[in-house]
């Protein structure tokens, strides 16, 4: 490996890191702002009903989550839908940090998984934004930018790993 390569592949890295940090952030307002949609069903319901106020669609998947037949089919819909109507897309390949970053990580405690309900579905999380202030919110600019030069190298759903704690 040359240096070269070895620089660029740590810019590379270095520049994944910002995203991924970045996306923490957008995760974080959007909870807050009570800005997020979770679930495979409960976004394209909104998808349906609200698309022009969609501003980053996450579509998370392991590799188990990768061998799903039936959730492959849905995240190609969803990725089309979304292209077709200039949403922003990431994939993010680890969901337990996903689930960490929107405290729904489910309590280990054997009362509470007697009864407990299903837990949530994280695979489609939506990102709304009511008010368009998006360009206001440099977290969420710095993802646009991402996913849109992402495109430009005929990379249409960028693949993210967000940073552990």
């Amino acid at each position: 490996m040359t240096l070269e390569e070895f620089s660029a592949g740590e810019q590379k890295t270095e520049r994944m890191d910002k995203v991924g940090d970045a996306l923490e952030e957008v995760l974080s307002k959007a909870l807050s702002q009570r800005t997020i949609t979770v679930g495979v069903y409960e976004a394209a319901k909104l998808l349906n009903v609200d698309p022009d106020n969609v501003v980053l669609c996450l579509l998370a998947a392991d590799e188990d989550d990768d061998r799903d037949v039936a959730l492959q089919i849905h995240f190609t819909l969803i990725q089309a839908f979304c292209c077709e109507n200039d949403i922003n897309i990431l994939r993010v390949s680890n969901p337990g940090r996903l689930a960490e970053l929107l405290l729904l990580e489910s309590d280990a405690s054997p009362a509470a998984s007697e009864g407990a309900e299903q837990p949530p579905d994280l695979h489609c999380v939506l990102v709304t934004n009511p008010h368009s202030s998006q360009w206001k919110d440099p977290a969420l600019s710095q993802l646009i930018c991402f996913c849109r030069e992402s495109r430009y190298m005929d990379q249409w759903v960028p693949v993210i790993n967000l940073p552990e704690r």
